[in-house]
């Protein structure tokens, strides 16, 4: 069976990815590719432009940003993709529920199915929010309700997830109808509508700010000094000596928690059956991999250090929503390589069409976050959120109206 191709769109944002996510790697391109990165820097500083506007009108109240009278906890971060936030908001909203709170995950429910946009201008009927999880159970699928919050429902049980554009809506709609007390704001940085309780950011130690430039030339959704606004930042992925990270985030945010973590494996589970491998079973084995996300080297190199031999990667665009056909491709390409396993991440399986039988075993990799370093900052962070003394009328913690004229 032949490989369908990937469309046009993914092809040339896979491409982009790979020349802008890292400081240096633009070096040395033909002068086409230089013309378009010319292009491309120039249309960054009409962003940078566009998103210092707006944090104006934010902080000068102009645009105005709506209270819950909840708790609302924002996870995001400021480069686009690769920072390993589902994790991040896996475990607040598990440390928190155990601790007694009704949660709800607010998330935009990025490239899932909806409507088109020339639809979606032009209608007047206000849809209510779709819920995901009621936190007793899945009431949508990956495709209808996003593979990330289908991924965090599947993980989360007693745990709400809801999905919409407008996460004022969403979150009105946790609280009345789910009875929710707790808001966590999945990818909620940029989200300035809705009033923010604790600003938590994930800063990725390995490549904190790609090669410096903003959208599209980098990968940059905000300059970096606006870390500052952060109340606890989660410094992901690290693997060895981060003190140039830290510092370099220090410049501008002196008094914020910092927590070092690493994304670590914890099993294996095949796609279909949800079966269970221990890590150890990927020793000695030959295996290829099939991957849809932000930064899939990560993912191969784990691999790589849980003992399997990687023969072959096929790698689409962040989110990309598989063909029956893509699959089948991977499966007997497998196969025929004498591979013992395809494995694939978490995030790409929900989005897998269901098959009764393969020619390979086809597994992924479930990724918790593992505390290295500042566990007592998460603790504290979890004690304010669960014992914090009255709310302002904004619906923050005192501490949040400080953060907001921070910001």
């Amino acid at each position: 069976m032949r490989k369908a191709r990937a469309s046009g769109f993914e092809r040339l944002e896979s491409y982009l990815v790979k020349i802008i996510q890292e400081k240096g790697a633009d070096q040395n391109q033909p002068s086409s590719i230089r013309f378009l990165l010319g292009t491309l820097k120039v249309f960054s500083w009409f962003f940078a432009l566009v998103v210092s506007l707006r944090y104006f009108l934010y902080r000068t109240e102009i645009l105005r940003r709506f209270p819950l009278g909840i708790q609302v906890i924002s996870i995001g971060n400021v480069t686009a993709g690769g920072t390993g936030k589902t994790p991040v908001t896996e475990i607040f909203a598990r440390t928190l529920a155990a601790e007694g709170r009704k949660v709800a995950i607010l998330s935009r429910g990025y490239r899932r199915k909806e409507a088109p946009w020339w639809q979606r201008m032009f209608t007047q009927v206000i849809d209510p929010p779709l819920v995901v999880s009621d936190g007793k159970r899945i009431l949508l699928d990956a495709a209808t309700g996003g593979d990330e919050p289908y991924m965090l429902a599947s993980n989360l049980p007693g745990v709400a997830v809801v999905v919409d554009r407008n996460r004022v809506k969403a979150g009105r709609y946790a609280i009345k109808r789910l009875g929710c007390d707790t808001i966590i704001l999945d990818d909620g940085f940029q989200y300035q509508k809705l009033k923010h309780s604790i600003e938590v950011v994930l800063v990725d130690s390995t490549n904190p700010f790609g090669n410096g430039n903003m959208l599209p030339r980098g990968i940059l959704r905000e300059p970096f000094r606006h870390v500052k606004r952060a109340d606890i930042i989660f410094l992901t992925k690290c693997r060895g000596d981060v003190s140039d990270t830290i510092a370099e985030i220090r410049k501008y945010n002196k008094t914020a928690e910092i927590v070092e973590c690493n994304h670590t494996p914890r099993v294996l589970k095949d796609v279909w059956s949800r079966e269970e491998y221990p890590l150890d079973w990927l020793k000695g084995k030959t295996c290829c991999t099939l991957s849809g996300i932000a930064s899939p080297k990560g993912f191969e190199n784990s691999l790589r250090h849980l003992g399997s031999k990687v023969v072959w990667c096929e790698r689409y665009a962040d989110h990309h929503r598989y063909e029956a056909s893509e699959i089948l491709y991977a499966l007997n390409r497998t196969a025929d390589m004498g591979a013992d396993s395809l494995v694939t991440t978490e995030k790409d399986a929900v989005r897998f069409p269901r098959f009764e039988t393969t020619p390979v075993r086809c597994l992924y990799l479930r990724i918790a976050i593992e505390i290295l370093k500042g566990g007592e900052n998460f603790e504290q962070i979890i004690n304010r959120i669960c014992f914090s003394q009255g709310t302002d009328s904004g619906g923050g913690s005192r501490h949040a109206l400080k953060d907001d004229e921070r910001t």
